[in-house]
């Protein structure tokens, strides 16, 4: 029988999943309380949200964020990872996090634009830099045939003064003799 209490949760998972670009499911077994706090200290430094949830609620709002295919994964001790931002900084951070800490917290799965990412695709996520050196290197690509232009145009307007120049002083030394 559902609770006023239940209903509300279910909603505001509902809610929180719609909204996030980037979801992940954990499971912590075996972090201690002051590992835990470490991970959601650094995962808010990324502006990611951490929550325990009850598998029967997380199924239900799943079901109505219109998420797909993660029903299978929602089995023992689950943490829910959301990013409203960058889909991928998730990845990065438990990875990370999983390295130092002996494997965990576990990835069981993530849900990023309609694609589930499961084992070593999620290691791959982790792998893509964040959206700020992505951009960087894009901006960086197209800048590059563009400073190279200017600098062979560069190049050949001094060989055209050089040569004016050479032309001037021939023909005021033809005219001054």
């Amino acid at each position: 029988m559902p609770t006023a209490e239940k209903e509300a949760v279910v909603a505001e998972l509902t809610d929180v999943l719609k909204r996030a670009k980037g979801v992940y499911l954990t499971d912590f077994t075996g972090l201690d309380v002051p590992s835990l706090t470490l991970l959601r200290k650094q995962l808010r430094e990324e502006s990611i949200s951490y929550r325990v949830i009850k598998n029967r609620l997380g199924k239900l709002a799943i079901k109505q964020a219109g998420i797909e295919g993660l029903d299978d994964v929602l089995r023992g001790p689950t943490g829910l990872v959301c990013a409203d931002e960058d889909p991928v900084a998730p990845a990065r951070v438990l990875s990370k996090f999983a390295e130092e800490g002996d494997g965990k917290p576990a990835i069981k799965a993530g849900y990023v634009d309609g694609d589930i990412f499961v084992d070593d695709q999620i290691e791959r996520l982790a792998q893509i830099p964040p959206r700020d050196v992505l951009l960087g290197q894009m901006v960086s690509a197209m800048q590059s045939p563009i400073s190279g232009l200017a600098f062979t145009l560069n190049g050949i307007l001094q060989k055209l003064v050089g040569t004016l120049q050479a032309v001037v002083e021939k023909k005021q030394e033809a005219g001054g003799e």
